[in-house]
This record gives structure tokens, sequence and C-alpha cells, in this order.
């Protein structure tokens, strides 16, 4: 449609107008298909054409620009023709019947914007004009005037005026080329094996690889890729196996979402659609179905019975609360589920560092951005910083607005917040994640971020780094019981949520009763019950060696079994606690632990600090495992008569496994029982070796003694609850009583020894108490702000974020920004800690 189709203005000396561009004809472009239109927002701040001064579209670039920054790119580039769009809003008048009168289709509108009005808009018209502006005279032509301009001109307005957004992909956009349905999907026959994929720890079948894996449709191998697109490595396992089977079709196994999956055809040679995935994926144990979320956001369950819902406390859902304004004050609109953006971002730019390095320097980046700052980092992060902290998009109410409302009964303070569509579209670009209008994970998107401010800090102050910290990794064979030391950089700490250290157990057994008594009689299920798991439960659980998988003993030269723990190197100006509360279930289906948890307003974590090599312990050689062990040589150097526990191999042999796959089991774990040697099995009976004798090397003392670990092993199976009753009604606690179980596989006797000969395990469990303090000392953090998630699962929900600001906590939920009534500490998901004091 030309909107310049309707009769022109009378217009003084037309033909001087021609005249008048005719210098800059050469630099006026009409849109092509492919270009990006800003028309909406401007490069450097958020003005539109509903700010007082509208907004600019070069006629070269098709850049938008408020007035502050117009003179800018002019004196940058020389561009010097303009388009001004501007929309005047205005109240409807009312007619006889006193009811608004219906605004007409009169033409006055045809700029496609998006309404930046959160009140009713059935109140309001809106009238839109357009004018070419030149520079540096600011000479202003009203538009239309389709016959005094020359006719390239009125070609490249009408084309800016109806261009779409710059944010919907465009088919030209795209480099890759279409994929095509596989001729092999629809009918692919799939083996009946029994082969079911776990959401997680996957390996290639043929080697040790745990990246690039994808996953045969026909007979579920998990191979590894070699050359597939996006360029990792890999052995080239997965098209080895189609050369000998001629089974087709694979997915990457990293790419399976709700929405589909990256899938190979070897016959075809390249990149193809499956129509029919979710069935050939259910086949293997993942239900896509079950991944994806309802329209609402959120999982839903017919027959859950009400309660009052994470959705209500963590918005403070019926309390009063008071909308603030001004600096630090506006919120962030959604973008279709883009909370989990806005919530960090509002976290990040509450950071001092973060607004000296992007606010504070805002003049400099600007001035020294590139040609087309809509893809430059830096300038979009100081504009975002600019739009949060200057109040310019955050004011209250005018007194008359306040009173007419009052007088309609109607009021209601409208907070309008800034749409951060540009931002979004530069940081997620490439992202296959971020990229689309799913809802994502927070702490996946902060550790995005991260790395984005990282790479585009070269040669200047890097705010990240308030985050960063280096951790400890202690790395101990359990056979020999030598140790190795390393060091990692990570930006926050991941705390588990021992499920078995609720404070209300007993109530949270009774409930699971009921759901099962229930479930078998097709009753609907009881109201569900929370979890409350003490902070202190949690920091201990940190702390707690885990198994290492596929441990290989440089002093055994062989795998064995290993145990890490991890303690801080050193300590971050802010520390972020992200609490593990998302599992995948067995079904790939993920699923968020329902918990409260105690989490403390002041934090020393100085116990948690790393010790480093300690008297009396012998580090591991430092070697590297051999890719292939010959095989005259396994026979040589062998001890005859290693110290193993018969009673475990017994155990194992009767439940069918070989009985030198047994004895190797029990002795590379260290002789901790069959439960432990059974999860060696577990992890190794796929191995060509796995029956053949013990071998040990010669340089092994003969004598070892027995090894026990100072804590519990990462053993997943909790020890049964009338053990652990029998050992707390002694006096022992709890904590340390789960330990002994678990350390002497829940034989009550032995664990009454291990306690006895452990007391250092109590006092450590005791001291992590003291890391959760009501007052702050020495070495301590305070937290200052915090961002909860609801909802069923990471793909699902919404995110808020509370942040504590001048002594007062405030909520920031999308655009609204108000005073927190009752932050709901103990629901959160990451926690952000300010450090009160050099550690």
């Amino acid at each position: 449609k030309n909107i310049f189709g309707a009769s022109s203005r009378n217009v003084k000396m037309a033909t001087d107008l021609g005249e008048l561009l005719v210098p800059y004809m050469p630099t006026i472009r009409v849109p092509r298909t492919g270009d990006r239109v800003f028309k909406s927002e401007c490069a450097f701040s958020y003005d539109s054409p509903e700010s007082e001064g509208g907004l600019y579209v070069c006629l070269n670039s098709f850049l938008g620009f408020g007035r502050e920054h117009v003179e800018r790119h002019y004196r940058k580039t020389g561009q010097s023709v303009y388009m001004h769009l501007k929309r005047h809003v205005k109240e409807k008048a009312t007619g006889a019947a006193g009811g608004a009168i219906p605004r007409r289709r009169n033409g006055k509108v045809f700029l496609d914007l998006e309404l930046n009005r959160d009140f009713n808009g059935g109140d309001y018209e809106y009238e839109d004009e357009a004018k070419l502006v030149i520079f540096p005279d600011h000479f202003e032509i009203p538009l239309p005037n389709i016959e005094e301009l020359p006719a390239l001109v009125t070609i490249a307005c009408d084309a800016i005026l109806n261009a779409p957004s710059p944010y919907k992909k465009q088919e030209s956009d795209s480099w890759e080329e279409e994929i095509q349905v596989s001729k092999h999907a629809r009918s692919l026959t799939q083996q009946e094996n029994g082969v079911r994929i776990p959401p997680s720890g996957w390996k290639c079948a043929k080697c040790e690889m745990r990246e690039n894996l994808w996953l045969n449709l026909t007979d579920g191998s998990v191979l590894c890729g070699k050359w597939f697109f996006d360029g990792s490595g890999g052995n080239g396992h997965a098209l080895e196996h189609y050369k000998k089977t001629n089974f087709p079709l694979a997915v990457k196994l990293d790419t399976v979402t709700p929405d589909g999956a990256d899938v190979y055809s070897f016959d075809e040679e390249e990149a193809v659609l499956d129509p029919h995935i979710s069935e050939h994926l259910l086949h293997f144990g993942i239900d896509m179905l079950q991944m994806q979320r309802t329209e609402n956001g959120h999982h839903t369950d017919n027959h859950v019975q009400p309660r009052v819902s994470d959705w209500e406390v963590i918005q403070e859902a019926g309390l009063k609360l008071k909308p603030v304004y001004g600096s630090g004050y506006t919120g962030i609109k959604n973008l279709a589920n883009s909370c989990y953006l806005s919530t960090t971002m509002q976290v990040l730019f509450s950071i001092p560092e973060f607004q000296r390095a992007y606010v504070g320097n805002l003049q400099r980046i600007f001035d020294y951005s590139p040609l087309d700052p809509t893809q430059d980092f830096n300038t979009q992060m100081a504009k975002l910083g600019h739009g949060l902290l200057s109040g310019q998009y955050s004011k209250p109410p005018m007194k008359s607005e306040l009173i007419e409302q009052v007088m309609k009964e109607d009021y209601k303070q409208q907070q309008r917040g800034i749409s951060p569509k540009m931002f979004k579209a530069l940081v997620s670009k490439g992202h296959p994640e971020f990229s689309s209008n799913r809802q994502q994970d927070a702490h996946e998107f902060l550790l995005h971020l991260i790395n984005l401010v990282e790479r585009n800090s070269s040669g200047s102050e890097n705010p990240s780094d308030v985050f960063r910290f280096l951790v400890e990794e202690r790395v101990q064979c359990c056979q020999t019981q030598k140790v190795r030391y390393t060091q990692r950089v990570d930006y926050l700490m991941q705390l588990p949520v021992p499920l078995e250290a609720a404070s209300n157990r007993e109530e949270l057994i009774a409930y699971e009763s009921k759901r099962k008594e229930a479930e078998e009689n097709m009753r609907p299920p009881p109201e569900p019950v929370r979890a409350r798991i003490p902070f202190t439960a949690c920091l201990q659980a940190f702390t707690e060696p885990e198994n290492v998988p596929d441990f290989w003993s440089s002093a055994l030269q062989a795998k064995s079994a290993g145990v890490k723990t991890s303690r801080f190197a050193s300590f971050p100006e802010y520390m972020v606690v992200q609490i593990k509360k998302f599992t995948f279930g067995v079904d790939w289906v993920p699923k968020k632990l329902d918990v409260s948890i105690d989490v403390p307003d002041f934090l020393d974590l100085n116990r948690l600090r790393a010790t480093g090599l300690q008297a009396g312990e012998e580090e591991l050689p430092d070697l590297t495992p051999p890719i292939v062990i010959p095989e005259d040589t396994r026979g040589e150097n062998l001890l005859t008569t290693p110290e193993i526990d018969e009673s475990s191999v017994m155990q194992l042999a009767e439940m069918g496994f070989p009985l030198e796959a047994c004895r190797k089991a029990v002795y590379y774990t260290g002789n901790m029982g069959a439960e432990m040697a059974f999860n060696w099995i577990i992890a190794h009976m796929e191995e060509p070796d796995f029956a053949e004798p013990l071998a040990v090397p010669t340089y092994m003392e003969p004598d070892l003694p027995s090894p026990s670990l100072p804590t519990t092993s990462a053993l997943d199976n909790q020890p049964p609850e009338e053990s652990i009753s029998i050992l707390t009604s002694m006096g022992f606690p709890r904590h340390h009583t789960i330990q002994a179980l678990k350390a002497t596989n829940n034989n009550l006797e032995r664990a009454l020894d291990w306690i006895f000969t452990h007391p250092d395990c109590e006092e450590e469990s005791e001291a992590m108490s003291d890391t959760a303090d009501t007052e702050p000392n020495d070495n301590s953090y305070e937290l200052f702000a915090f961002i909860s998630h609801m909802g069923a699962s990471t793909m699902s929900g919404h995110y808020v974020c509370h942040i504590k600001k001048e002594g007062r906590w405030l909520i920031y939920n999308d655009h609204k920004v108000c005073l927190s009534e009752r932050p709901p500490k103990d629901l959160g998901y990451m926690y952000f800690y300010r450090r009160l004091s050099s550690c």
C-alpha cells in the first residue's frame, strides 16, 4: 500500500523541493529485501516515535535515532536526510452518551508499531506524522508530498513506512540451505532391543568421547561424530557404524528440544528433517511431547489440589505493592518468555562494576561505536544500562492523570518499562536456545552473558571479573589413597539439594504414601508437601566427596574408583549461589525439586578455603592414560595375593557377575563394600577385559590397609530410616549417622565403629553450620539479590527478581517495579552475595 496516494498538501515553491534534495540523492537508498529498517527504536536509547522528540530514520542505513543521538550519526557518517516519525497519543473524545467515540480509519495511523501503552488502548487514539529532515540545517519537508518530491525519495519513504520489523527473521538472511525431509523418515525400522537413553552421562560406545555424540535411530547406539555441522571433534565412530550396518539416520543428542532436534542422514550425506522424530526418540525413552510446555507457560495437572503456589508467593500476589519510579527502578517488558534475560540484567546493573563499565563510559562507548551500533555488544550494554539507571523511562504519572483515573474509578499506576528487543536479538544471535521464544534457564544465560562480556572487554575493564574465582579440586584414588590437586576458573557456586536432610522428612514420607495410595485407587492425589531443607545441609553436601566417573589412576595405571572434593582457592567480590533445583526424569522431562531452603542474609565461606597438598599426602604420578594397553603386557608384573574383601566378592558373584570381575570391582573400590563395587561393575562391564584376572602393578605395596574416606562417598541410595533411627537414638547426629551407614554398606555394627573412629566428620558437620550466620563477621558475604523461578521446569514458567537497594527490598516483575513486602528468600533459584570484607 502506498500511503502517499492521498492528495498532496499545498507547499510553496514546490519545484524547489526537488532541487533541494538533488545533492543528497546519491545517498538515499530504497530498502531491499533483507535490509533491516529500525523505525520503532533508537540504536542508542529507548526513544521511539512515541517519545517527545520522535524518531529519526536514516535514509541510507535505515537505523533509527532519538533526538539526542541523531546529530552524532550525522557527524560520524555525513548522512543528511532522515525521515522523522512521530506518533501523537491523545484521549478519545466522548460522545453525547458519555462513551468514547470509536476511532475512524482515516489514514492518520500508518506506522506499524507496537503500542507502548500498558493502559486501556481503547480510551486513546493515535495520529502518526512523518516528515523529511535535512541536516545540518534541520530543513523539514512534511509528508506526503508525492507530487513535489523526486520519485526515488517517494519510493524510499513508502518502503520504510511499510517495512516489517527488523526482528522478524528474513528468509534471505539465512545462509543455510533449506533442509529436506529424509527419504528414510517414514519407513525407518527401529530395533526392539530394549535400549533406553538416559538424559545425561552419555559416552561414545567405542571411545571416551563425551561430546558431539549421535544417537542412531535404528538401534540406539550412541557414537561420536567427526565432521558434522558444528565442526566439533570426534573419532568418526557414528559414520563407521553406518558403513557396517547401513542404519541411515542419527540425531545429535544435545540438540533435542520440545521443538525438534538435529538429524543427519548418512545415506543422503546431509542434514535432514524427520517428521516422525518424536516417535523415533520415544522408542528409546526420550519423550519430546512431555517436554512441551502448555500455552500459559507452565505444566498443569488437573488432579492436583490447589494450594498457595509458588506463583502467588514469589510474585507476592494479594499484597498491595507500592510502585516505585526513578533511577534504578525501571522495569523490562517481557518479550514472550524473556524474563530469564530481564531478571539477570536487572541484577547485573545493580552491581557498581557493571554500572561503571558501561553507563559510566556511555559517551566514550557511543562515540566510538561502529557504523552499525545495533550489532555492537558494548553499545547495546551501555544502552540497556542507561535505560535502567537513568530514570528517563521510569517516571510517575502526572497529577492530572492520577486525578482523572481516580474520577473514573480506574486508578492504577502504570509502569511502562523498556523493551529490550535490540539487546535480545544481539546477545542471542547464533544461539539455538536464546534466539528462540522459549523459556530458558537464567543460570545458563548468566554464564552466556559473562562469556560475551569477557570477549568484548579486550583492552578495557572486564566487569565480570567480580564473579571470577578459582576452585581447587582434590581427586583421590580410593585404592592407593594418593591425590592430585588441580585448579579451574568458575563464576558461581552450585549447591546440591540433599532431600534426605529435609527437616519435615516424616511429613514427606506420609505424603508419598498417601500419593501412592491415591494413585493405586484412582483418586485425586493429596495436597503436595514442600520439602524444607536447611541451608547448612546444602553446604555440607557441597563439601562431600563425589565419585569420579571413569577415573583412571596413574598410580595403578588402570581404571579405579576415585572421589573428588572441591574447595575455594580464591574468593570473588560477588558470589553467585545457584540451588540445583532442576533435574531430568528418566523420560527426559525436565523436573524441578519443590523445596524451601532457609538461605541466610550473611554467609561466611572461609571454612571452604582450599588447603593444597597436606603433610602426609602423596601425589598421584603425573601420567596420562594410555590409549591402548597392549595385550602381551597385561599379565606381567602382577601381585598374586592382593587384599580383597571376599564376602563382598561373593555377594556380587551371587548376582551372576563373573568371579574375576567381582574381585576387580572390590579391589578397585578399596574394599568399601558390595554396593560401591556394584557401581564399578555397571560402569565397566562393557570393557573387553571385564572378566579377565585382576592385574596389580608390582610397585604397589602388598600390605595396603583397607582405606576409608574421611567423609561419605557420593552414593545415591539413602540408608534405611530404621537404621538411622537406631543410631540417632544413641545420641549421634543424623548427618554423621548417614555418613557412617553409607561408608559401611548400611552395616550397623561397622557404622558404630566408624562413628567412633571418625569424630572429625562430626566436627566438620558442625563447622558447616557456622558458615551461615545471622550477623556479619570478618569473612562474610551479604545477600543483595536473588532470582526466583515459578513453574515445573526451566523450559516453562516465569522469573522475577528481588534486589535490595538503599536498605529496602524491591521486586522486579517484568515492567513492574514495586517495594517488596515479603521477599520469598526461601524459594529462590540464584542468590547474589556481596563481599563485606577481604578473606
